[in-house]
């Protein structure tokens, strides 16, 4: 069916009805469904009113166009509150229409149970839960203030940043820098800038610097030095206990005194029990004995004075002129009996090499007060062509006089001359005396026994065997060029071409010298196992395992 009509005017009349039929049943539908929202979600509103500033009190408030077209001044007795903040001051600006408060004179912000902020002049934003805070800032948590001259603190996240110079104290320690934040809800504030801090027990420098005002603990993060009672320590991350002295110093650690000096990769340090342990490249320093000793593991305690290093240790004895390189399963340093004297020991595959000396044993005790080395279990050492061997070997260093060798028990000296060819001394005790480095003389004591090549004008004629109790022989350039016999010597000269090789070595001849070190670093070349030590002063060591 089709309708027409009469005119314009009557379809416009039409279409502008339909139009608004059209607009009032979206609106009901709208409707509609907002009460069906709110049936079902009774609880939910679209937004939360904003909770303004209150003024509790003031003693007059009056109007300031000065300052703003909506500031109101506020004198005498103010309080003001907003949401969870309480502040009181002198006077204070607020303004209609937002939560700002600008405070003066004797300004105190109180935020929850424990947080205070005072300062002289406070600008306070709620509407971003912001407070700047200026001239004579305190700011106190628990037990802990900070000191500035300008705060900013962050209402809502309970953070307050200082840079221009700030102090925290608490019942610890006192700490200062020139950059500062304090995380109050997490006990922590930052320090960046000139970093100082201290008590009674030590004094600490650092460019950056963490500090948990809960536990006492320092958390350095870049270059510190820390000074106790006893030693300086430095390291550029780890951590540091204010109130027990305790550390864990884990980036290039270092702890020295005037003496002594420790490097390692790792370093644990206690000062009240003086216990530490240091991992990784370690390095020990004694000044004063110009001892150095290295490894990859040590335990250490600084009170006691011992120390104890493992895996690749390394025992460095220093001079002008040369330096003793030592090796062994395990070196320990303990103090001797006198101030500033050490003994140390080294056990299980000691091999030792200087430019004049080289050596092997199991066991090896030095005394530094003395200059005295004792080696034990099968010792042998080589100086030039000579080698010397024993149930226990004994140097002693003199200043004054030559230096000495005992052999006890079972003493032989090997020379030798030329392929297959060996000056032999035997006997139950020797004493060797040596004179600028070089083998002088050597006195037997006891069933000396000796094998060597006779001479006549430089030209070995034969091979002279004799045997007395009592022997003094003297060395020139290395060989022997002199030989006094006490107590009925007895002895044959044989001519070279008569020799049988049994008549070339005397019993018990055995050259080592494959075992013989032949650089620094050849002190820590795999070594054949040697039997258990039995000697009168093997308890030193067995005392000190």
């Amino acid at each position: 069916m089709i309708f027409k009509l009469k005119n314009k005017t009557s379809a416009g009349l039409i279409s502008r009805k339909l139009a608004r039929c059209q607009r009032i049943f979206s609106i009901a539908n709208m409707l509609f469904v907002f009460v069906l929202f709110f049936l079902f979600f009774p609880g939910y509103s679209f937004g939360q009113e904003k909770k303004r500033v209150e003024i509790e009190q003031a003693d007059y408030l009056e109007a300031d166009e000065n300052i703003a077209p909506n500031a109101q001044r506020l004198v005498g007795n103010v309080r003001i509150r907003h949401q969870d903040v309480l502040m009181w001051c002198d006077s204070a600006y607020t303004y209609t229409g937002t939560n700002r408060v600008d405070a003066f004179g004797n300004v105190r912000i109180n935020q929850g149970d424990t947080m205070n902020l005072y300062a002289r002049k406070i600008y306070y934003n709620g509407d971003i839960r912001e407070a700047m805070a200026y001239q004579d800032v305190r700011l106190e948590n628990k037990n802990t203030t900070l000191f500035t001259d300008t705060l900013q603190y962050d209402m809502a996240a309970n953070i307050g940043y200082y840079e221009d110079n700030g102090k925290i104290v608490d019942s610890t320690n006192i700490l200062t820098s020139v950059i500062g934040k304090y995380f109050i809800d997490n006990d922590l504030v930052h320090f960046y800038q000139n970093v100082e801090a201290y008590n009674d027990n030590y004094t600490l420098t650092s460019d950056t610097l963490y500090y948990n005002t809960e536990t006492g603990r320092l958390f350095i993060v870049g270059p510190t030095t820390i000074r106790d009672s006893s030693n300086t320590l430095y390291a550029e991350d780890g951590w540091y206990d204010t109130k027990t002295g305790e550390a864990e110093l884990l980036k290039n650690p270092l702890v020295y005194n005037e003496t002594q000096q420790l490097k390692a990769n790792y370093i644990k340090y206690n000062e009240a029990d003086g216990n530490g342990k240091a991992l990784g490249n370690v390095h020990m320093e004694d000044f004063e004995n110009k001892v150095i000793v290295t490894g990859n593991t040590s335990d250490y305690n600084d009170k006691l004075e011992i120390a104890t290093v493992t895996d690749s240790a390394l025992f460095m004895m220093y001079s002008e002129s040369d330096t003793l390189f030592l090796h062994a399963d395990t070196l320990r340093t303990v103090p001797d009996t006198v101030d500033g004297e050490k003994i140390i020991l080294a056990w299980y595959g000691t091999r030792f090499y200087r430019n004049d000396l080289q050596g092997v044993c199991d066991s090896l005790v030095y005394f530094t007060k003395d200059s005295l080395v004792q080696l034990y279990n099968n010792p042998v050492i080589w100086s030039e062509a000579h080698q010397l061997s024993a149930d226990q070997i004994e140097m002693k260093q003199n200043t004054d006089s030559p230096d000495e060798l005992h052999l006890r028990n079972n003493g032989f000296i090997i020379s030798k001359l030329d392929s297959g060819r060996f000056d032999q001394i035997k006997g139950k005790l020797m004493t060797g005396f040596v004179i600028n480095n070089e083998l002088n003389r050597i006195n037997v004591d006891g069933n000396g026994q000796t094998l060597y090549y006779a001479r006549q004008d430089e030209e070995i004629i034969g091979l002279n065997r004799v045997e007395s109790s009592r022997i003094s022989i003297r060395f020139r350039e290395g060989k022997i060029f002199g030989i006094s016999f006490f107590q009925n010597p007895e002895g044959v000269l044989k001519p070279l071409f008569a020799l049988t090789e049994e008549e070339k070595t005397l019993s018990g001849f055995d050259w080592k010298v494959h075992l013989r070190p032949l650089s620094r670093h050849d002190v820590f070349k795999p070594k054949q196992p040697l039997p258990a030590p039995e000697t009168e002063n093997a308890e030193i060591l067995e005392e000190n395992e």
